[in-house]
């Protein structure tokens, strides 16, 4: 959990992912059309990736991938933001991130 938690306080905006599921890469894409560059790391490419799934799991996360952090703070997976987003929450969380010219 250690790793997990000092990884996703690295940048503002961390997506735990599989280089196979569509739903990170949604997100992903969603992040960048919002002007944000998110930091994914592919669990299936670590080779702590089955340990990282577990504490992803640990901390809330309705199903391990994709795992959305935002300024250190777990925001959950697709649903919640997609919800987050339909609501108006979500831009305000990403302004400091935001990179448009």
């Amino acid at each position: 959990m250690d790793k997990v938690m000092r990884l996703a306080s690295e940048k503002g905006v961390v997506i735990f992912s599989k280089t196979s599921c569509c739903l990170s890469y949604a997100v992903n894409i969603l992040f960048q059309e919002l002007g944000v560059s998110p930091v994914v790391h592919e669990l299936d490419q670590d080779p702590e990736g089955r340990e990282m799934e577990k504490a992803l799991m640990r901390l809330g996360c309705n199903g391990p991938i994709p795992a959305v952090f935002i300024d250190g703070k777990l925001v959950g997976s697709t649903n919640e933001v997609m919800s987050l987003h339909l609501s108006g929450k979500l831009i305000p969380q990403l302004k400091p991130y935001q990179n448009l010219s």
